[in-house]
């Protein structure tokens, strides 16, 4: 049995407030990079431009952290949160159970192929493509509304380069930005030190 990251407790109401914090999601242990940190989050969702009437494309959602987290702001539209990993959707599941606002759907299956019978996004965060980035990325571009707008995170310099230079053939107006950021940890002196997270390149693509 996998264990499961013991999660806060987060009162469910429709005045939740945005920026909930990485352990009010259930996260698989080892964790192995399926949750969007907060701080990354953050970046990715003022990128994606998001209205609240605004259809939203989460593929490779993981826990759900984007997905629910723009729901909030899309909360006149539609977040389709798409999962490929069996076990990725239980816990994507039950996330969106405690979580949700009811404006959250929960879509099986592997992109690009699961996209096809969903309606035209306005936004797409991509997190995770199982090895079919290039696919997926001209799928959002053929589907994406006008002035829609496609975010990208990826962990190597290598892959975001890619990306970038994929989606500007592609004809989107493109920007690269790194978020590296760091935490306070408290030492046992009552001191405080800085603790690096894991840099991520966060790829933007536009209609203009």
């Amino acid at each position: 049995m996998t264990e499961h990251q013991k999660v806060k407790d987060i009162p469910v109401s429709p005045a939740r407030s945005l920026g909930l914090p990485d352990d009010a999601f259930e996260q698989r242990r080892p964790l192995r990079g399926q949750i969007t940190k907060r701080e990354v989050r953050a970046v990715s969702l003022y990128s994606l431009g998001l209205r609240p009437d605004s259809v939203v494309w989460d593929i490779g959602a993981g826990t759900g952290s984007v997905a629910l987290e723009a729901a909030l702001i899309a909360h006149r539209g539609r977040v389709y949160a798409i999962e490929r990993d069996p076990e990725g959707l239980l816990l994507l599941e039950h996330n969106v159970a405690r979580l949700g606002q009811g404006n959250v759907q929960v879509v099986p299956g592997e992109a690009p192929a699961a996209l096809a019978a969903l309606p035209d996004p306005d936004a797409v965060f991509v997190g995770g493509s199982g090895g079919r980035l290039a696919g997926v990325l001209d799928e959002v571009a053929r589907r994406l509304k006008p002035q829609g707008r496609v975010v990208v995170n990826l962990a190597a310099l290598e892959r975001a380069q890619e990306s970038y230079h994929r989606l500007r053939d592609l004809g989107l107006a493109v920007e690269l930005v790194m978020v590296n950021a760091a935490r306070g940890k408290e030492l046992p002196d009552g001191s405080v030190r800085l603790e690096a997270l894991n840099p991520v390149f966060v790829v933007t693509g536009w209609r203009q």
